[in-house]
């Protein structure tokens, strides 16, 4: 097996983009005595409050790229819409984990359905539409009821719409910039599930319990561990998860969204290069969460152990539901984590709650 030699404590980890993901891998990579500099276009950014050092320039600034990129001994981003050319420019200097050409496979929803097609991952039917003379041959092919969303740019809900006919795509189309987009069928699932893993550069893989994500408008409001998935989905799931990232090279922590079927299939829905909303409750029920996995696999550490405490039930605070946040605090055995957001706008996550609970004994036969 190939080795490869760590960045040890005390160098400096970068971050490009500021948000809670960002913030929450700076405090990870504190606590393994690591420095973080992180780079966003937008002052007092939740990541910013909590870095040793912060830049504030635009992703374009090709000067302030090369400046941040000397300041740091390794970079990783915590968002996927980050523009794959910030990373070409930063790569030059320094490596960067996951790599650019996983971003540009994960920014772009065709793609990751065709690289899971080209393993023989099963996925919702798809089918691509670039102009108004793809609706019928695309409709045809998935089916309708469908989602008919954008191949870039989408999260949480954005960019995307359900067509329930024909006459549906037209408008629907249009409203979304009647630019390049794909259209899926729906999927009949018992419950989405996210398997979030970490893989070094030598390949080793480490995978968290399965959490059951329950979602209201495209936004992620609970997600839940044990799922209550069967066995033999969670195995299939987790396969599925390290061959796709056994097939980017991957570094670092993903995750991998996915549709268990009424009947045990289990479809992938999308691909995230980075750390994952659905993994948060790993901060207060694992030995170690997933960004200091995260940190731990793209500065070549050997990985923490996965091993959960508890039972959990994970909760994003939406919007003006933050202002509830002393609620929270009633319960011992809850935990709450408030990302420092200065602005409350509705949809927006404002911080997340952990819920957990004694881990239930395993149902024994009469």
């Amino acid at each position: 097996m190939t080795t490869f030699e760590a960045i040890p404590p005390g160098a400096t980890v970068g971050i490009l983009g500021g948000g809670q993901l960002g913030r929450m891998l700076c405090l990870a990579a504190a606590h393994l005595g690591y420095r973080t500099h992180v780079y966003c276009p937008d002052e007092n950014s939740p990541a910013s409050l909590v870095a040793a050092t912060s830049t504030v320039a635009p992703y374009d600034d090709q000067t302030a790229l090369n400046v941040f990129a000397s300041t740091v001994d390794v970079a990783t981003f915590e968002f996927e819409n980050i523009p794959a050319e910030t990373i070409d420019v930063v790569q030059q200097s320094v490596g960067v984990s996951p790599s650019v050409s996983t971003l540009k496979i994960t920014q772009d929803r065709l793609a990751e359905k065709q690289l899971c097609e080209s393993l023989g991952i099963p996925t919702a039917p798809f089918a691509p539409i670039s102009t108004s003379d793809d609706f019928a041959s695309a409709a045809e092919k998935t089916g309708l009821p469908g989602i008919l969303k954008t191949r870039r740019m989408g999260y949480d809900g954005k960019g995307q719409s359900t067509i329930r006919t024909h006459s549906d795509l037209d408008s629907a189309w249009m409203t979304l910039g009647a630019g390049e987009c794909i259209l899926e069928g729906l999927v009949d699932f018992e419950m989405e599930v996210s398997v979030i893993f970490a893989r070094d550069r030598s390949g080793a893989l480490s995978t968290f319990d399965v959490p059951e994500n329950r979602h209201s408008d495209g936004i992620l409001r609970t997600s839940r561990v044990p799922s209550g998935m069967a066995g033999a989905a969670f195995e299939t799931a987790r396969d599925i998860a390290h061959r796709l990232a056994a097939s980017l090279d991957y570094v670092g922590v993903g995750a991998v969204e996915m549709f268990v079927t009424r009947d045990g299939a289990v479809l992938v829905n999308e691909i995230a290069p980075r750390v994952h909303n659905s993994g948060h409750w790993t901060i207060d029920a694992c030995a170690t969460d997933q960004f200091e996995q995260h940190i731990r696999a793209i500065c070549g550490l050997p990985f923490g152990s996965t091993a959960r405490a508890f039972d959990v039930v994970m909760a994003n605070l939406i919007g003006d539901e933050v202002e509830q946040w002393r609620i929270s605090l009633d319960d011992p055995l809850t935990k709450l984590h408030l990302y420092g957001k200065s602005e409350v706008r509705a949809g927006r996550k404002m911080g997340h709650v952990t819920t957990l609970s004694p881990i239930a004994p395993e149902p024994t036969a009469d």
